[in-house]
This record gives structure tokens, sequence and C-alpha cells, in this order.
């Protein structure tokens, strides 16, 4: 039920190579998904870590456990530490991929767990956004991809929007793990205003869509925040006086035009900051 996700059909045909049965999944129906797992019980389980945590705290909501899953690799979103830690409490043992659709995997993680392990299919660059010079090691700068086999797709310096680390450990020594490769700190955030929420890319045009839709809108903020670990979406509108927009309406457009749930907050004209921000990603990792 990934359907259109590529990275769903990329991890689905790499577990048919190692001999995996695979049981699709995806948003949506989490009480079924939860008793086929039950019934089916599977040991692994890739894919986001948001739509893990949904599926384990319903569980845990119908007193149910799914005691035959051990294992998870985790992408689309970044794991905060108290997560896994979570899963290590249910004896479910995660690790990272970074990847995108058009590179496939970048970097993973080891049982070392310092740093993601940049794959040897690619050449990685962390370079200042906007200009394309690298910047020094243990710097946040964007991910920037050469591919260096495949000859079908070739890609030189192709630009993810995302945000990462080196680890500057990494240049010198190798993972405790035995490999050699360079590692990276993993998902940090996006260079540009468009964020990642529940593993799907939200984009300002999309935000414009969303203002399109109601005239009554005359400015517009999406802030993306994760309380509790949990990734909230809030669109905060400043509405023209004598404006009949209703906030149903406008939580219906959220949905519509993102594929995500969001709540609205109306804000007095004049109230929202004049800083040129169309999405402020106020998350943390900690």
């Amino acid at each position: 039920s990934y359907h259109f996700t590529p990275g769903g059909a990329m991890l689905e045909s790499g577990a048919h190579a190692l001999g995996c049965t695979v049981f699709r999944g995806g948003t949506g129906q989490t009480e079924q998904q939860l008793e086929a797992m039950i019934d089916l019980r599977p040991d692994g389980y890739v894919g986001t870590p948001s739509f893990l945590k949904i599926i384990l705290e319903k569980a845990d909501e119908r007193r149910l456990t799914v005691p035959s899953l051990r294992k998870a690799l985790l992408s689309g979103e970044a794991v905060p530490a108290s997560f896994r830690d979570a899963l290590g409490g249910r004896g479910i043992r995660a690790h990272q991929v970074y990847a995108t659709a058009d590179v496939g995997s970048i970097a993973y993680e080891s049982d070392a767990r310092e740093g993601l392990i940049v794959d040897e299919g690619v050449l990685v660059e962390i370079v200042r956004a906007g200009t394309g010079d690298p910047v020094a090691a243990g710097e946040v700068g964007e991910v920037v991809v050469t591919l260096l086999r495949n000859r079908d797709y070739p890609l030189i310096r192709f630009g993810t929007g995302d945000l990462s680390a080196i680890v500057p450990s990494s240049l010198s020594a190798a993972s405790p793990c035995g490999r050699t490769n360079m590692r990276i700190k993993g998902w940090m955030g996006r260079a540009d205003q468009t964020t990642k929420v529940k593993g799907m890319f939200v984009h300002p045009s999309q935000v414009a869509a969303i203002v399109a839709r109601h005239p009554g809108i005359a400015k517009a903020r999406l802030v993306v925040d994760n309380p509790k670990g949990a990734d909230t979406m809030t669109l905060h509108v400043e509405v023209s006086d004598g404006d009949s927009s209703p906030r149903e309406a406008i939580v219906a457009s959220i949905r519509e035009v993102t594929k995500l749930r969001g709540e609205v907050t109306i804000r007095a004209p004049g109230e929202l900051a004049n800083d040129g921000k169309v999405i402020d990603d106020v998350r943390r990792y900690d």
C-alpha cells in the first residue's frame, strides 16, 4: 500500500534478494495492519519511525503485543534517541538508513552506532547550501551525492536538499564495526524551507496552494513540531476582517493538498513575523 513511494519498492526488492517474505504496509488501517502483524509474525519492520510508533501505541492501547518483532530498519525521517531507546525497551533493535528516491541508499548505520556509513556506490560531499563549497568536517551543510556505479542513470553532484555533517573521526579512523568509509551524522533537516513530515515532503508551494483556496487568508505560516516525539503540523493564518472561511475548510484543504493531517490557528492581522518564512520546522531530536 506504499503505492507510488519509490523507497518502498527499492527496499522490497532488496528484501526479496535476501530471501525475505514481504508484507506490504503503509499509513492508514492501523488496526488491520496490527492484527496482520500479530497473525503473520514478522521479525522485522522497514519504514518510517513515526508509523512504527503509531502501530506500537495502538498495540498498547488494545493491550496487545507483537512479540515476533525484533528488528527495525528506519528511514524517511530523523530517528530520535528517545525513540530508539523505547524500541530497545521492547526488545527491538533499530538501525537507520539514509536514502533518496533519486539516488537510493546513501548511508547506513551499523551496530557501532557512531554515525551512518557512506555507501560504497556513492561519493558524498557536505557543502554550504547555495554555493556548493565544501564545509569543514563536523560543520552542518547540504548533502551532495555523485553516483559511482550506475552508468544508466548518471548523477554528478546531485543536491539532495538535506542537511547533515561529516563525523570528523571517520576521516582518520575506522568505525568500531570495522568499516573504513566516511560517516555522516544522518538526516538533520532541510537546506531550504521544504521539510519532511511522517516521511512525506511538504513544500512552500503547497502552503501557497492552501492559501489560494481561501481568499480571506492574508498570510500563513506552517509550523512543524514534534511534541512527545510525534510530528504535528499547524497552519497559522492571518485572516482578513470579515473572512468567513471556516477553520474546518482550511483543515480539509491541508489534508487534500499535503495528504497529511494538520491543525489551524487563527492569528490577528500583523501577528505573524515578517521574516519570509513559509514553513517553520521547530522539531527537536534530543
